[in-house]
Parts: C-alpha cells; sequence; structure tokens
C-alpha cells in the first residue's frame, strides 16, 4: 500500500506495522491508523502519519531523549484496549510541538508530557493518555569532565 502524505512525500506503507488507535487520538478521533516513519538525519524524532488522512502527521520522541520517565499504574480498561500482556512490549512516545511564541523570535520544539502515546509493539494497538493529575519529581545527574593530565598542569 502507498500512500502520498503532503508532509513526508510518497511513502510504502507496511499493513504489518499500522498501528491502531482504536479511540483516536483527541482531537482527531476519527483518525484511528497511523504508522510511524523515521525522520531523515534525526536519531531521535520519529514521524506518525494517519492512514486516514495525508495532511495529518505528528512528530513524537521518545522520552528518554529529553530526560523524562513516567510512572503510572494503567487501568483495567485501558490494560483491555490496549491488549497488554507484558510490560515490556509498551512504548511510550510524546507528541511534540513547535512554539513559535519566544521572546527572541527562534522557535523551540516542545513536547506534550502530560498526554503520551501508549502504543502496544506486540499488537500495534496505541492510546493516548491524558494525565490529569500526576506529580513531578526532579532527578539531576552530576555529569563528570575528564581533564586531561597536559590540560591540568
Amino acid at each position: 500500500m502507498e500512500i502520498q502524505s503532503k508532509l513526508l512525500g510518497s511513502q510504502q506503507v507496511n499493513p504489518d506495522a499500522i498501528i491502531t488507535f482504536p479511540r483516536g487520538l483527541p482531537g482527531f478521533e476519527n483518525q484511528t491508523r497511523f504508522q510511524l516513519f523515521h525522520q531523515e538525519g534525526s536519531d531521535i524524532v520519529f514521524w506518525l502519519q494517519s492512514l486516514d488522512d495525508d495532511n495529518l502527521t505528528f512528530s513524537v520522541a521518545h522520552p528518554m531523549h529529553f530526560h523524562i520517565n513516567y510512572n503510572f499504574v494503567l487501568t483495567d480498561a485501558e490494560i483491555k484496549l490496549l491488549e497488554i500482556n507484558k510490560p515490556d512490549n509498551l512504548l511510550i512516545l510524546i507528541l511534540l510541538h513547535q512554539d513559535n511564541e519566544q521572546e527572541n523570535g527562534t522557535p523551540t520544539i516542545k513536547g506534550s508530557i502530560k498526554s503520551p502515546l501508549l502504543i502496544n509493539t506486540e499488537k500495534r494497538i496505541g492510546y493516548q493518555k491524558v494525565m490529569v493529575f500526576f506529580e513531578q519529581s526532579i532527578t539531576l545527574t552530576e555529569k563528570t569532565s575528564e581533564i586531561a593530565l597536559s590540560e591540568a598542569r
């Protein structure tokens, strides 16, 4: 199957790689079929292309690239929807968006961390978990820098 994405151009769709979001995404409830494409030149960003609307493409990334770790419990309804049997089959991604409202005029990329995408990688079923009540925690990690002996003298 081939699609003509407005952003990505002509793309081959692997039927075995289609991710179904049974409830769609908030605001895009009628968009239920997607495929992930890798962004050329980036090890971080992927494209989540709707297969129902060639004009709809989301930028997504793994939260670890932004030092974000999630700790939540899925409800019985979420487990049933995602058909999760093993936690190892759960992929978590965050939607990225560009913020053009910077004082210096330089746009920045931000992540929608309160609403991660959850994907069962075995069954290819997705769901966007909207977290209403949550607690943030900060982990500080000391980075050490090595000094060559010739520089220290």
